[in-house]
């Protein structure tokens, strides 16, 4: 179970959303200069984050073009070649600008350039007509939703469920912007359905890899008890309840809710 699950996530993490997904005032206005983009024959430079729907926003602009890592010297020289819009990644990583100059000029091609940030202004301006930003998913909560559904949509047929699935949005992580949210979602879909001996093989994988302290014991006892606690807290919504449920005494409870929490402060 574990290995399919990553199996699933690495893979995911290479797919393209060509419909760039804009709520935000911020992915508005750069859907709105894509749009503009889809009629002008004017190379962009778009940057951001990874995970931010840099290669997304390109791939609306120029549907039909290859998408080529900037450091690969061979095969962007041959993706210039051979076709008349060109998407690089990595945009920072060109080797030689001077000669990326010149098999522009020799090949006559329009590109979409995308890099995590401006690196070089001057350098910038010499290539591109127009600069479009995206910035990180945390400032644009408003994008969050939307992309859970679109990925929500994708899991279910990638992973063939067809019952509801309800995202957890409380606890969704936007550290890698699209990709965390992608692998978020896909570990809910496949999740939802495990079995005991499913789970515990994944606890398994899990400290196989971290086990070898003198005071492992205590050490990974709150893997158990911190979800335990909160999934009590949530179900019967206090620690009276709780520590009837759980047969321990109030005491004993709050005693185990000090010692975790650290794991539970969204509690």
């Amino acid at each position: 179970m574990l290995n399919q699950l990553n199996l699933v996530v690495l893979v995911v993490q290479d797919v393209v959303v060509t419909n760039f997904i804009s709520v935000s005032s911020a992915s508005l206005e750069a859907l709105k200069t894509a749009n503009l983009l889809k009629g002008l024959p004017i190379n962009a430079f778009i940057f951001g984050q990874n995970g931010t729907g840099k290669k997304s926003l390109a791939k609306y602009i120029l549907p039909d073009a290859p998408i080529v890592d900037a450091s690969l010297h061979d095969e962007l020289e041959g993706a210039l070649n051979s076709h008349k819009n060109v998407i690089i990644t990595n945009f920072d990583k060109i080797p030689n600008y001077d000669n990326f100059q010149i098999l522009l000029d020799k090949y006559e091609v329009r590109i979409m350039a995308l890099a995590s940030s401006v690196f070089n202004t001057e350098l910038i301006e010499k290539f591109f007509g127009i600069k479009v930003c995206l910035p990180p998913l945390s400032e644009r909560v408003e994008d969050v939703k939307p992309l859970c559904d679109y990925f929500l949509d994708e899991a279910k047929e990638a992973l063939s469920v067809d019952s509801t699935v309800k995202i957890d949005m409380k606890n969704i992580d936007l550290s890698q912007n699209a990709h965390s949210i992608r692998r978020h979602v896909y570990m809910q879909v496949q999740l939802q359905d495990i079995n005991e001996n499913e789970l515990m093989s994944i606890m398994q994988s899990f400290l196989l890899e971290r086990l070898g302290g003198n005071n492992d014991y205590r050490n990974f006892l709150y893997l158990f008890e911190a979800p335990l606690i909160k999934a009590g807290l949530q179900k019967f919504k206090t620690q009276l309840q709780l520590s009837d449920k759980l047969g321990l005494n109030r005491n004993t409870l709050r005693k185990k809710i000090a010692e975790n929490k650290e794991y539970l402060k969204d509690d």
